[in-house]
C-alpha cells in the first residue's frame, strides 16, 4: 500500500503521531491526539483502531500510541512532504513562518511524489524547515539534533542557549518572536524570571550574521517557552 492509499484523514493522523512522538520524545496519548486535531476523544478511538486494523499504529485501550514500523514510514513522507512545503512557502513565495501551517497541511495531500522531490531538489536539499523542524532525506532518514536540546522552559536562569525548534502549532507565538528577531539558529540569554509563570529572554551574539538587540525584554508565558526547543552551549 503506497501514502496515496491512505486516506488524507489516515495521512493526518500519522502525521500527528509522529509530530507528537518526536517532539515529546515518546509514545503519546490519545488525548494528545485529540487536542491537536480538535476531533472529539471517541472520534480519535475509532480513527486508532482503523490505524491499528491497517497496521500502522499500535494501541490497547487506556494506553499510548506508537507508529509501528510502516506506520513511521508513512508518517515519515507525510512529515517530508509538510516540512518541504513549508520551506518552498517561506523561501520562494515570500509567506511568513506563521503563515505556512494551514497551507502546508492542504497542499500537502495533493502534490505527487515527484513534485516533492523536485522542490527538494529546486531548494538545495534543506534539512530543516523555517521552525527548525528537521527534513526528513528521500529515504526517510533524520539529520541529527543536538544531545542537549531541551523546552526553553526547562533552562536555568542566566543560560545562554542557542533556539534549535519552534512548534509551529501557535501562530502568535511565531509572530511574538519575529518581532523580536528571534528565530532558530538564535542565541538568546535567559533573564531573571519575573514571576513563577514568565521568562525574560534578551539577545546575546549574532543571529543569522547579524549583530541584534531587543529594544524590550521579550517576557514569554511558560507554556509558551515549552513551545521553542534550544540546545545548551
Amino acid at each position: 500500500m503506497g501514502i496515496a492509499e491512505l486516506s488524507s484523514s489516515a495521512q493526518d493522523y500519522l502525521k500527528v503521531i509522529w509530530d507528537l512522538q518526536e517532539w515529546d520524545k515518546g509514545p503519546v496519548q490519545p488525548t494528545a491526539v485529540a487536542e491537536r486535531t480538535g476531533m472529539k476523544q471517541s472520534t480519535v478511538s475509532g480513527a486508532l483502531g482503523r490505524l491499528v486494523d491497517a497496521g500502522l499504529v499500535t494501541h490497547r485501550p487506556y494506553g499510548k500510541v506508537e507508529l509501528t514500523e510502516t506506520g513511521r514510514r508513512y508518517a515519515v513522507t507525510m512529515v517530508r512532504r509538510h516540512r518541504l512545503l513549508e520551506t518552498f512557502l517561506v523561501q520562494v513565495l515570500g509567506y511568513g513562518w506563521d503563515e505556512v501551517h494551514e497551507e502546508a497541511d492542504s497542499l500537502e495531500h495533493a502534490v505527487s511524489d515527484k513534485m516533492v522531490d523536485r522542490i527538494d531538489e529546486y531548494l538545495g536539499h534543506p534539512t530543516a524547515d523555517p521552525h527548525g523542524d528537521a527534513i526528513p532525506s528521500a529515504d526517510g532518514d533524520l539529520p541529527p539534533m543536538p544531545t542537549t536540546i531541551r523546552p526553553l522552559s526547562d533552562v536555568a536562569d542566566g543560560a545562554t542557549v542557542r533556539v534549535q525548534r519552534v512548534s509551529d502549532e501557535d501562530p502568535q507565538i511565531l509572530r511574538t518572536l519575529s518581532d523580536h528577531n528571534i528565530r532558530p539558529g538564535c542565541l538568546v540569554k535567559i533573564g531573571t524570571r519575573q514571576t513563577n509563570d514568565g521568562f525574560v529572554v534578551s539577545l546575546a551574539g549574532l543571529c543569522f550574521n547579524s549583530e541584534v538587540s531587543l529594544k524590550d525584554p521579550l517576557v514569554l508565558s511558560a507554556e509558551h517557552a515549552a513551545l521553542i526547543q534550544v540546545s545548551l552551549l
